[in-house]
């Protein structure tokens, strides 16, 4: 079943495919909450596979791979997330036009608020709610402790409160 100098036996292959089978579409869910982008969720949930699938060997012994590609998820939608803010702010100084920053990539009202959350409150939100992940399983994949993830979820839920709360204009 393990990997031959390397060389991925039929088995790894057919694990992995299977689990690629199985956790694709919750990746690609996850990195879009996460990230606030629906156009790059796709190509960050990928690369996530990916990279597990270069450590399968190694990745495939752990209690739950799919732990370990949620946490890789999370990281790369929060990169790709700093490095789109970054990026605008620097067009914005260098063109010095305001209306840059009023690029939006969310789809309604509430994945908007979601996307506006520190970086572990949305996962923790995109976490619980769209993949009904315990607590538990939430401190895992952020590799924390288990009050940290009620404290980031339940401070999400508070800021989600406060800002779905406030009347429209």
């Amino acid at each position: 079943m393990w990997a031959v100098n390397g060389t991925i036996t039929m088995t790894d292959k057919s694990d992995f495919d299977e689990f690629y089978r199985r956790e694709y579409q919750s990746m690609v869910a996850l990195a879009a909450a996460v990230s606030g982008s629906g156009a790059f969720a796709e190509d960050i949930a990928q690369e996530a596979l990916v990279r597990a699938h270069r450590q399968w060997q190694k990745i495939s012994a752990y209690d739950r791979p799919g732990a370990w590609v949620r946490r890789v998820t999370i990281n790369l939608a929060t990169n790709r997330r700093r490095r789109e803010r970054y990026e605008r702010d620097g067009r914005v100084r260098f063109t010095g036009d305001p209306a840059l920053l009023d690029i939006t990539f969310h789809d309604d009202e509430l994945w908007g608020a979601v996307a506006d959350l520190a970086p572990k409150q949305r996962a923790a939100v995109a976490l619980y709610y769209l993949e009904d992940r315990s607590v538990e399983d939430i401190a895992e994949i952020l590799g924390c402790a288990i009050n940290t993830a009620k404290a980031h979820l339940h401070q999400g839920r508070a800021a989600l409160a406060r800002r779905l709360e406030e009347p429209t204009q």
